[in-house]
């Protein structure tokens, strides 16, 4: 952690911690969080979007409640933003809660397939 950093630190305990509560407290930060939800959209993301439209997308960024999807060309990307609600509703039920509010597309080519 750098001086400059703001984030609030636990007063060290002479005591070891559990790896458990370790894990717990890093896995609950912003970047961690974020990463984790995507890849599990990403493990999912057949089910999510369908498979005819998942060989053409997939989810590219999470970040402030804005799930980031990257679309093969300007028509596919048309049909996600039709299907922009129903593909957050449906992102939401796959992480277990209220985590995406916003669906944005992006184009590009180098998607990880």
């Amino acid at each position: 952690m750098s001086p400059s950093d703001d984030r609030p630190r636990r007063p060290r305990s002479p005591e070891p911690e559990a790896l458990g509560t370790v894990l717990d407290a890093l896995v609950a930060s912003r970047p961690w969080e974020a990463g984790l939800a995507l890849g599990a959209l990403g493990r999912e993301w057949s089910q999510v979007v369908g498979e005819r439209l998942a060989l053409e997308c997939d989810p590219a960024a999470l970040a402030a409640g804005v799930l980031m999807i990257r679309a093969s060309s300007s028509a596919w990307a048309a049909q996600i933003r039709f299907l922009s609600g129903e593909i957050r509703s449906r992102a939401n039920e796959c992480l277990g809660g209220d985590h995406i509010r916003e669906v944005k597309v992006v184009l590009g080519a180098d998607r990880g397939q």
